[in-house]
């Protein structure tokens, strides 16, 4: 061990959380919070790897479940196409590998969901392997520790600090220094204002010498974010049922239900929704009125803004024109059991009958 090395796994053993799987890292468990602390906060994420783990103890019992069903217990994660990877991943498991996840790094990045960082995440914390893991923790620590202003979202930054991270692995002892790294990113060299002063590797960090910490890492600007208005048609039957829609095209929230929708470039008014040609399509020639209309809910996404109004609407008998099987008819007692986005969500909460 280096100095550096030494100073990480002692800060790590006094200074590291306590969480379920750091106390039984099986390759199971370490690739399913892996999975889930992708985009979410450690505190968020726990109880979703809680309730998941008893509800499928193994990787086979998550393999036999619905994709419906991860779905499900996934909603409020977001980035759902993590959901539908890691129902793919373990089928592909028992499927292929016996229900054992291959203790080899090659085999681990073909399989669904896994790319470089999770596979040195299991091949390093499950199997003891001597693979870095570079996430967003470890591209500041290393960022600041070299006082390195390449982006790290750039190809010449992808590659420079997984060039570092392999350098400064301890490799006796590859699953303590990965976790060990990020733990100290996470708590010690966060993102705004760390603590500086008191941190023990302060003396080896270039940045603070420079005073560039507040400057690291540096990140290529994102593109500009994209608004689009969904107007969302709330259509009651006379005994309380809701149509819901299931999202099957390539987009965001594929396989979650929200309500039929007729999606513009701008705010539309009632009259402009009941003239467009999805909803002529949906209610033809039956007999409806308009109800309340919400105010708009604001729900951001990583590249988009998403402006939602929905539109109550009440018909006085049930839609015969409905052909496609993705419009299911749901009451308020069934609402619960099918995925939904965080926004649909929140409307439904704030407007139960």
């Amino acid at each position: 061990m280096n100095e550096i090395q030494e100073t990480l796994a002692r800060w790590y053993e006094a200074r590291k959380r306590e969480l379920p799987w750091r106390s039984e890292p099986t390759p199971y468990h370490v690739w399913l919070s892996e999975i889930i602390l992708q985009q979410t906060r450690v505190n968020q994420g726990l109880e979703y790897f809680i309730r998941m783990v008893e509800k499928w103890p193994t990787l086979e019992d998550l393999s036999k479940a619905s994709e419906e069903e991860v779905l499900k217990m996934w909603q409020g994660l977001g980035y759902y196409s993590r959901a539908r990877n890691l129902h793919q991943c373990a089928r592909q498991v028992v499927e292929n590998h016996g229900g054992a996840f291959p203790k080899d790094y090659e085999l681990l990045r073909k399989l669904k969901g896994i790319g470089d960082y999770t596979a040195a995440a299991i091949a390093s914390i499950a199997f003891n392997l001597p693979y870095a893991v570079v996430d967003g923790n470890v591209y500041r620590v290393l960022s600041r520790l070299y006082d390195i202003d390449t982006p790290i979202n750039s190809r010449e930054g992808n590659k420079l600090f997984a060039q570092l991270a392999q350098d400064l692995l301890d490799k006796n002892h590859p699953g303590l220094h990965n976790q060990a790294v990020m733990e100290f990113g996470a708590l010690q060299c966060i993102p705004q204002n760390p603590d500086c002063i008191q941190c023990p590797l302060q003396s080896h960090c270039l940045a603070f010498a420079h005073h560039t910490v507040e400057n690291r890492p540096q990140k290529i600007k994102k593109l500009q974010v994209k608004t689009r208005y969904f107007n969302y048609l709330v259509i009651r039957t006379p005994d309380n049922g809701l149509y819901l829609r299931k999202r099957e095209s390539n987009d965001i929230w594929k396989n979650l239900y929200d309500f039929p929708c007729v999606e513009s470039m701008k705010p539309l008014s009632p009259e402009e929704i009941i003239s467009s040609e999805y909803f002529k399509d949906l209610i033809h020639n039956q007999k409806f009125v308009i109800g309340r209309i919400s105010t708009p809910y604001v729900h951001k996404l990583t590249h988009q803004t998403i402006i939602a109004t929905f539109v109550e609407i009440k018909i006085s008998c049930f839609l015969l024109t409905i052909k496609t099987k993705n419009i299911p008819l749901a009451f308020e007692n069934e609402l619960g059991t099918y995925p939904v986005p965080k926004l649909i969500d929140n409307y439904l909460t704030n407007n139960k009958h």
